[in-house]
């Protein structure tokens, strides 16, 4: 099975995840990793809204596995668009790790106790005017770059903090690091941070047979519908849209908000019901935050970005 994935550090760590899982149901199967340069690692002093933001992490990805070159894609779950390609389809969510944000400061401050006008380093806008509304006092510098990048730029560009994902901190082995983990309550992370997405060419009965072991069901569900609620924004991760969806039992609680550039308007919602309905309530409580002003904020929102 040839696995297809970006080259930097933590994309070639989630490939080897995801191959461990496979060795581990069929120790007997042959896996090749094949690194794949996307448009988001070539042009990483670009912010993300100037060059596509939706797929630069994946598109190449997908064109090699929809020519055959690779059998399954690894993805992070929160660089995969709304809308992808005929002819694929994500297969397979693993079981998600921990959705937060994490702030690692520099001289390990909390987030409350950074000074006025504090320079915190994200390369999210969604980050980005969710820490704008609840602290106006700090400035927000736009950083892109691997995990490694933005740690040492905290540094080299003279900031106070940055904020990234907490499980690529984990995967890499630098949970150690973070100075604080930001309750989703305050900070609502990404559509699918934490998750990993396996996409395979559907109709392939071999991959999706092998790869089966891979699903859990109830970071599935909870994918589904957090997908389901950016596809109603026709967005991806350049947008200021925000949403997650806990599965508890057979029951799905679920929060979302959109928020303009400044961060001084922010409308969020949240709902719930059974599991097996997460693509209609991830659906329903975005048309239902657009209806309340949230239409308004993204056609403004996309005249800025």
């Amino acid at each position: 099975m040839r696995i297809g994935t970006r080259g930097s550090a933590l994309a070639l760590r989630q490939a080897v995840i995801i191959a461990e899982k496979l060795k581990g149901n069929r120790p007997d199967l042959e896996i090749e990793t094949i690194v794949i340069k996307t448009t988001g690692d070539r042009m990483q002093d670009i912010a993300l809204s100037r060059i596509g933001g939706k797929g630069v992490f994946v598109k190449e990805i997908e064109e090699a596995l929809l020519k055959g070159e690779i059998d399954v894609a690894v993805h992070s779950l929160k660089d995969v668009p709304s809308e992808i390609p005929g002819g694929l389809e994500i297969g397979a969510v693993p079981p998600r790790e921990d959705p937060r944000d994490v702030l690692i400061s520099r001289n390990g401050e909390k987030i409350s106790e950074l000074r006025r006008g504090a320079r915190i380093g994200t390369g999210s806008l969604r980050r980005g005017i969710q820490i704008r509304h609840w602290f106006p006092h700090i400035e927000i510098v736009p950083i892109r770059g691997n995990l490694d990048t933005r740690i040492r730029k905290l540094r080299t560009e003279n900031l106070d903090a940055i904020v990234v994902a907490a499980a690529g901190l984990s995967r890499l082995g630098l949970a150690g690091s973070v100075t604080q983990y930001l309750p989703v309550e305050s900070v609502v992370p990404a559509i699918g941070q934490g998750a990993l997405a396996v996409e395979m060419r559907s109709g392939d009965g071999r991959t999706r047979e092998l790869t089966a072991c891979l699903n859990h069901p109830p970071s599935f569900a909870a994918a589904e519908a957090e997908r389901a609620f950016l596809k109603v924004f026709g967005g991806g991760c350049q947008l200021p849209i925000a949403a997650h969806a806990e599965i508890t039992g057979d029951m799905l609680e679920m929060g979302g908000l959109i928020g303009n550039v400044d961060g001084t308007r922010i409308i969020r919602d949240s709902s719930a019901g059974h599991a097996v309905d997460a693509g209609k309530i991830g659906k329903e409580l975005a048309v239902r935050i657009l209806k309340s002003g949230g239409d308004r904020i993204l056609a403004e929102v996309k005249t800025e970005i």
